[in-house]
């Protein structure tokens, strides 16, 4: 049953693309092209640029002690949606922008922090 639930959700996507295009090409015209092209283009560069960070993201971690798969997760999400960006259609940059703007609980939180402040009352005793 989930199999069928998945296929029919991968056939339906670029249906809702085809008419969310379609209804946004009503609207603007021949104005949607900018739009999809500055998408495509910026998920070209997110892409571009997640490349070159990869490699420094997972040493970083590394260096700091936490799990690497939240840094794997990370490098993902960015890739993910520079990926949903390319793919031409106004859900998929939906998409695209949820998974850029929305936070994420990290895996590995960090601890508090101690400053050498201890809170409490004091007197002064002459």
């Amino acid at each position: 049953m989930r199999v069928i639930l998945f296929l029919l959700a991968l056939l339906a996507f670029p249906l809702l693309e085809i008419w969310g295009l379609a209804q946004l090409g009503q609207a603007l015209g021949w104005w949607t092209l900018a739009p999809l092209a500055l998408s495509a283009l910026a998920g070209w560069a997110l892409i571009r640029g997640e490349r070159r960070l990869f490699a420094s993201r997972l040493e970083r971690a590394r260096a700091r002690g936490d799990m690497l798969f939240s840094a794997l997760l990370d490098s993902g999400r960015q890739f993910l949606a520079g990926a949903l960006l390319l793919f031409p259609g106004v859900v998929s940059d939906v998409l695209a922008l949820l998974l850029l703007l929305l936070p994420w609980k990290s895996l590995n939180p960090e601890p508090p922090r101690d400053e050498g402040v201890i809170e409490g009352e004091y007197r002064r005793l002459d």
